[in-house]
């Protein structure tokens, strides 16, 4: 790998070398590098078009890393990879994808992941977005997630949207069962004149199953951001969906909290805040020694942690 996709590594997965345990690394399209472990296997899919992970029943203490890098300009790819989490296991998979487009051709990256998520297993997963470039062409990142989750099942998922992607259509979509919880983070960071949509589904199928969907955005100059989150109680079940942003410049976001019950005893929330930074808060940072732009840097710095 050169230089600048080891530095999009850095930036979408936070290596700064080989990682440990499993791992799958694409570049430009093609496989980069690949290891697997003793309870982690990664299997390339018969078509080419992305891989299968299993993971074995009662694996603890692992992770797995599937970056994802592009570097040249005009390259579109779309890949499939289905995540197989077996009973009782807890793992970390982080992933993410960064593009670096110095030509005049659009860049595009649609990673299509499927998570079939064993009984009383335990998942946290980490996806990164990042663009960089000074070329014309567009940094394009469609994401599309699907998860399943089984009795008692857990799953934590951080969306992260650094900077420098011009478009993005998130599609995610969840259908639990009893027991199961889901919890949903996502941060967002669009400026310029860049494009990003968030649509979410959340189908509560089972009893006593729990899911909370949050996002905190900030939309900078003429960027347009929308947040499209609908909960489904099926059965007696708690949902929450949150979104909070920041609009700055001439930004324009569009918040869209859906709920639908469809049992007596579903117990669905929704709540929904856009707003400008406050003028006393950039006021004290500035008594501290710091210039406005400083103070608005370390205001929208700790609203999306």
């Amino acid at each position: 790998m050169d230089q600048i996709q080891e530095r999009i590594l850095e930036e979408v997965a936070d290596l700064h070398g080989v990682p440990e345990g499993a791992y799958n690394i694409r570049a430009n399209g093609k496989m980069a590098a690949r290891n697997t472990t003793a309870n982690i296997d990664i299997i390339s899919k018969e078509d080419g078009s992305g891989i299968d992970i299993h993971i074995k029943p009662g694996t603890h203490h692992e992770s797995v890393h599937i970056p994802v890098v592009l570097s040249e300009s005009g390259l579109k790819e779309v890949v499939y990879n289905d995540f197989y989490i077996g009973e009782d296991s807890d793992v970390v998979i982080v992933a993410g994808c960064g593009i670096s487009n110095c030509g005049v051709q659009d860049s595009e990256h649609d990673g299509i992941h499927r998570f079939y998520v064993g009984k009383n297993a335990r998942v946290k997963y980490v996806e990164k977005h990042y663009g960089e470039g000074d070329g014309t062409g567009q940094r394009i990142l469609n994401p599309g997630t699907e998860v399943y989750m089984e009795e008692g099942s857990t799953m934590e998922m951080e969306m992260v949207q650094i900077k420098g992607v011009d478009s993005t259509q998130r599609s995610t979509i969840a259908e639990l069962k009893a027991g199961a919880k889901l919890l949903v983070k996502e941060s967002l960071l669009t400026h310029g004149i860049q494009h990003a949509v968030s649509k979410y589904e959340v189908r509560l199928n089972g009893e006593n199953a729990n899911a909370d969907v949050v996002s905190r955005s900030v939309a900078q100059d003429e960027s347009y951001q929308e947040f499209d989150s609908r909960i489904v109680g099926n059965a007696p079940c708690t949902g929450h969906t949150e979104c909070d942003a920041i609009i700055m410049g001439h930004a324009k976001v569009l918040a869209i909290p859906q709920l639908e019950a469809n049992d007596l005893d579903a117990a669905l929330i929704h709540e929904a805040a856009i707003g400008k930074i406050a003028g006393d808060q950039i006021i004290k940072l500035m008594t501290l020694g710091l210039t406005e732009e400083e103070a608005e840097a370390q205001i929208i710095n700790g609203f999306l942690r």
